[in-house]
């Protein structure tokens, strides 16, 4: 083959029609080979000699859509600077488009001798060729007929997200033909679309869908793989798995067709983006991509040991978002996803690694020092030593949230951050910066804690219910800032939540230490399964509480996906290495408990997007305004700032009187009465309301929405049972 100059820019393989033009950054590599791949699997390897601005480019012609290839990458193997280079590992183009295939174990994938000391192995330099065991990367035709497709832009506090698996999701459901069961193609089928929009959701947040390794050692060993697919290994290229057709690069087309059809359907499609780390994890894991690129570029090194990577995120390594190249890969990505494959928005996982920013302090550091030898002593005395010390922190003004808010594209699309790291000072929610929202872990836990009778300050449940303005509107945000959520992919489903108090999770092989083990969660009595009909009854009660919550709530709410169904994993906690029918899989085969919970949510949705008190843009006054909202005691009494009464027991009327008039029909009015205690309570309304007459709507102890017409009148006591929610309007 013979190469031609080509063009720096843009990285990846960009195809032109006559041949594909090939480019890739590397900072401190010495020669760079590009390798293509027949359909055999021959190899041909091609060395790149144009160099600039550290980006090695040149231009194949005859190279079309459907071509393997990937990167050998020739430097310095010194792990003491933090050099990995090593020609013989093939490596995975960052800029990739599609991806073919997974990650096959083997030896071959190490820099070291498996055999050697883990204590010292990165010391050890091993030239097996890894070709044979790594996904390549594939050359992709761009073109698509969107027929004027847009990004939906659906108003945040008009949203309602489903957090779903493209594989769990439709793996099982029987309208789905098989072959696309599992697929982009199965999210996109009629049955689907159907449920979605008989449901009410306005947007899927799926997990990720980023091509990832799923086969890291330590699950290979035990016969698991990755599930959940946290491990991103391209973060332009769809997951191949995910693809019904099995073509090369068919994936981008059927991701594509995807969401165009999701769009159709008034549907917005949300991505859960891994940009804190990559699936290469510690220098002793496998090289797959960036570590033999250019490993001290692409990764945050231990300056006191540049062997070690400094991990802010439990996964081996953090993507070193203080270089330029680094920024510009995530930012390169996150535009592509927008402009050629239009999806809506990105929820960031472990979002405070991506704004970690590096800076200097001066310290005291105590260190030994010898005593005078006139003192004929051996022992040692100890001084105080000004030296600097690198730290890395979060930054709510770093570099990554100023360009991605000056950026005209991405500042218009949904932002939402995980707003933790497991590092010193990772723990940030409540602290990102304008044009995000966030997942509001503080609503999940007080949510949970006021159902299972421990929250016992009622002022922390009003602040939640109404949009968490101690946290965001001090701002200068709205509501919607507040992502609420009861459950999510990493923890319990809604039925688990409501039938374990402790975890299960012996079926991931790290003997139930894995997943946390403070869930706030109550099994109504009994631990897992039970046929007892009254525990049975508790808990479709519970469930049916923290719907009504989530959904009523201000802010946007997130429902898990499988919740509505009644979908369990059997008490595991964190399924994310369980790629099974037993604690992944969606059983869309419903009991009767479990349609009228489906038929419930969607009564829900429905009451939600019909009145829009409970999705204001604009924030309720919790005190002191009887006009929009007035909480009160079970005796009637307000509730004045800190003046609750009793604990678990509250009212709630919201009233449209003095809000934004066009978003309502007439009086859009209701009164909401919580009792999560045990025993039964007896509410009074508030002198104002007694002359009124109520409709009751919503009765949780009775199954949910009232079917027969029942009225109070105002001056009239009205029973709430014990962890039950009554809603009226007026």
């Amino acid at each position: 083959m013979k190469i031609s100059t080509g063009k720096p820019y843009p990285l990846g393989a960009t195809w032109d029609g006559k041949g594909t033009n090939f480019a890739l950054f590397s900072e401190n590599a010495t020669e760079v080979e590009l390798c293509v791949f027949d359909e055999q699997n021959g190899e041909t390897r091609v060395q790149l000699v144009e160099v600039e601005n550290h980006v090695w480019y040149g231009y194949l012609a005859g190279i079309k859509p459907g071509q393997k290839y990937g990167f050998r990458v020739y430097g310095p193997y010194q792990p003491e600077k933090g050099h990995y280079f090593n020609p013989n590992k093939l490596l995975v183009d960052p800029y990739a488009k599609a991806i073919a295939g997974d990650v096959n174990y083997g030896q071959e994938l190490f820099n070291y001798c498996l055999k050697d000391s883990k204590k010292t192995p990165t010391l050890h330099y091993l030239g097996l060729d890894n070709a044979y065991l790594i996904p390549k990367s594939v050359v992709v035709d761009d073109s698509f007929d969107w027929e004027k497709d847009q990004l939906l832009k659906t108003p945040w506090e008009q949203t309602i997200i489903y957090e779903t698996h493209v594989k769990g999701l439709t793996q099982q459901h029987p309208d789905i033909p098989e072959n696309l069961r599992g697929t982009y193609a199965g999210l996109a089928h009629p049955a689907m679309i159907n449920y979605f929009k008989l449901l009410g959701i306005t947007a899927i947040e799926l997990l990720p869908i980023h091509h990832y390794f799923s086969s890291p050692q330590f699950l290979h060993t035990k016969g698991l793989r990755d599930y959940w697919g946290y491990r991103t290994l391209g973060y332009f290229a769809p997951y191949s798995a995910y693809s019904s057709s099995g073509i090369l690069g068919e994936q981008v087309t059927e991701f594509k067709q995807m969401v165009k059809t999701l769009h159709k359907a008034g549907i917005e499609v949300i991505l859960d983006v891994v940009y804190n780390h990559s699936a290469e994890g510690s220098t002793t894991d496998p090289t797959l991509c960036f570590r033999g690129i250019d490993n001290s570029i692409y990764y945050v090194l231990n300056p006191e040991n540049k062997r070690e990577y400094l991990d802010f995120t439990g996964c081996g390594n953090s993507l070193n978002v203080n270089h330029s190249q680094v920024l510009k890969l995530i930012i390169d990505s996150l535009r592509y996803w927008v402009t050629e494959m239009h999806v809506d928005g990105f929820r960031f996982d472990l979002a405070p690694t991506l704004a970690r920013e590096l800076f200097s302090v001066e310290e005291s550091i105590t260190e030994p020092c010898e005593l005078s030898l006139k003192t004929y002593q051996k022992d040692h005395l100890f001084q105080k030593v000004a030296k600097k010390i690198t730290k890395i922190k979060y930054d709510p003004g770093a570099a990554f949230f100023d360009i991605l808010h000056q950026d005209p594209i991405l500042s218009q699309v949904k932002l939402i951050a995980e707003g933790w790291d497991i590092a010193d000072g990772g723990y940030q929610v409540g602290n990102f910066p304008k044009l995000w929202s966030e997942w509001n872990d503080k609503y999940r836990d007080t949510m949970r804690n006021f159902w299972r009778s421990e929250l016992h300050n009622n002022q922390e449940f009003l602040m939640r219910f109404l949009g968490s303005s101690d946290l965001y509107k001090q701002q200068g945000k709205r509501p919607y800032a507040s992502l609420n959520f009861i459950t999510c992919h990493d923890g319990f489903t809604l039925n688990d939540l409501v039938s374990y108090n402790d975890k299960h999770n012996d079926a991931n092989g790290e003997n139930n230490r894995d997943g946390s083990g403070y869930n706030h969660s109550w099994n109504c009595q009994v631990e897992g399964a039970t046929n007892d009909p009254e525990i049975l009854a508790l808990r479709e009660k519970q469930k049916r509480n923290f719907l009504v919550s989530l959904f009523l709530s201000q802010g946007v709410p997130m429902l898990l996906g499988g919740d509505e169904i009644g979908r369990t994993q059997q008490g595991n906690n964190n399924a994310y290495c369980q790629d099974n029918a037993e604690f992944s899989w969606f059983n869309w085969d419903l009991t009767p408990e479990n349609r009228s919970l489906v038929e419930f949510t969607q009564q829900l949705i429905q009451l939600r997007r019909q009145h829009p008190i409970f999705w204001q843009r604009n924030w309720l006054d919790c005190y002191g305004n009887q006009q929009t909202i007035y909480c009160f005691n079970p005796d009637g009494t307000p509730i004045e700032d800190q003046e609750i009464k009793t604990d678990h027991l509250l009212g709630i009327w919201l009233n449209s009187a003095e809000t934004d008039q066009s978003n309502f029909d007439n009086n859009d009015s209701f009164i909401l009465l919580f009792n999560g205690h045990w025993d039964d309570c007896q509410f009074s309304l508030p002198s104002h309301l007694q002359d009124q007459s109520l409709r009751v709507i919503i009765d949780t102890d009775q199954g949910g929405f009232v079917q027969a017409e029942m009225f109070y009148q105002g001056s009239e006591s009205i029973l709430v049972k014990g962890r039950s929610l009554v809603i009226l309007s007026l």
